[in-house]
């Protein structure tokens, strides 16, 4: 039960992750069968289903846009401020901090992580790790719905009498582009909305919001 309690948040998140993504497996079943028997089609089991490129391009786009997201709030968060923003640094903590701030190297306390220990290259990384790996997830996640991408716009331009595409065509496409873009605005409205709402609106106990009676001015400042 100490585990559960200390692991909460985490745990929260991943079952309502995976109820989601079964719901839309058989949301999307349901919906393709839909039009299947429209056309005199075989409707499809739902383990039929997410093996289809249709499933793997609505997973990849939705996770891309996600991911692209956290690397750009992590990445610019380092650089740019908000002024009365609980999402940004204190107006003048701009940059990526001094050794001895950030706890590294020679400033390293004894709980540091032995990389943050260390120095040249392997400090390098696991000083922007979480930026990287959130990059290429983001990267990965775009590549493999161009693959998917491709392989459901096929299917339906074969199904239309037209000939297929080549992968370049594809992700060069507007088809493509509409897919990716009508994410990545959603998500980039989103953390907009979350930066400058953070300034003049709280939420009682939350880190993501200032204290109750914390001045809109105030940067920085958790609840």
């Amino acid at each position: 039960m100490k585990w559960i309690k200390e692991n909460g948040l985490s745990l929260a998140f991943l079952v309502m992750f995976l109820l989601a993504l079964a719901g839309q497996a058989v949301a999307g079943t349901l919906d393709l069968n839909d039009r299947q028997r429209a056309m005199g089609d075989q409707p499809l089991s739902v383990w039929e289903y997410v093996t289809t490129s249709t499933f793997a391009v609505d997973v990849a786009e939705n996770w891309q846009s996600e991911y692209l997201q956290f690397f750009l709030y992590t990445a610019l968060t380092i650089w740019l401020v908000q002024r009365g923003s609980t999402e940004s640094k204190a107006v003048g903590d701009a940059g990526a901090e001094s050794d001895e701030e950030q706890r590294v190297g020679a400033h390293a306390a004894p709980d540091s992580p032995r990389w943050a220990r260390a120095r040249g290259l392997r400090l390098w990384v696991f000083s922007n790790s979480l930026g990287l790996v959130m990059g290429l997830i983001f990267l990965l996640s775009w590549g493999a719905q161009s693959v998917a991408g491709q392989a459901a716009y096929n299917t339906q331009r074969l199904a239309d009498l037209r000939d297929p595409v080549s992968w370049g065509s594809y992700v060069t496409s507007p088809e493509f582009w509409n897919r990716s873009l009508q994410n990545w605005q959603s998500e980039l409205l989103a953390v907009l909305s979350m930066v400058v709402l953070s300034i003049y609106l709280r939420q009682r106990g939350s880190p993501e919001s200032k204290p109750v009676g914390a001045a809109h001015a105030a940067t920085g400042v958790e609840g």
